[in-house]
């Protein structure tokens, strides 16, 4: 009988092995439709992972997906550190 680690372990893998073949698969503004999916998909199954398998599997797994989703992490990197113009800035 498999435990809730290991189902949670198996949906993680499928969701890695999705995610590059839709990576593979598509080009453009359907690859952000897809990353979007991907990263709904993706943070409860990290918390799931996390909770069930220990926080190195987690760290694994969310290595994997950095590796994956790259641009949207770039680009939310970027929008959290861009330069902020104060009002008092102008004066």
């Amino acid at each position: 009988m498999m435990s809730a680690a290991d189902l949670v372990l198996g949906a993680a893998c499928v969701w890695v092995l999705l995610a590059a073949l839709m990576a593979m698969l598509f080009r453009g503004r359907r690859l952000w439709m897809c990353a979007y999916g991907l990263i709904a998909t993706g943070i409860p199954l990290l918390v799931a992972l996390f909770l069930t398998n220990g926080p190195w599997i987690g760290l694994g797994f969310l290595a994997a997906g950095l590796s994956i989703l790259r641009w949207p992490v770039i680009y939310l990197w970027r929008w959290l550190t861009r330069n902020r113009r104060t009002p008092d800035a102008d004066a």
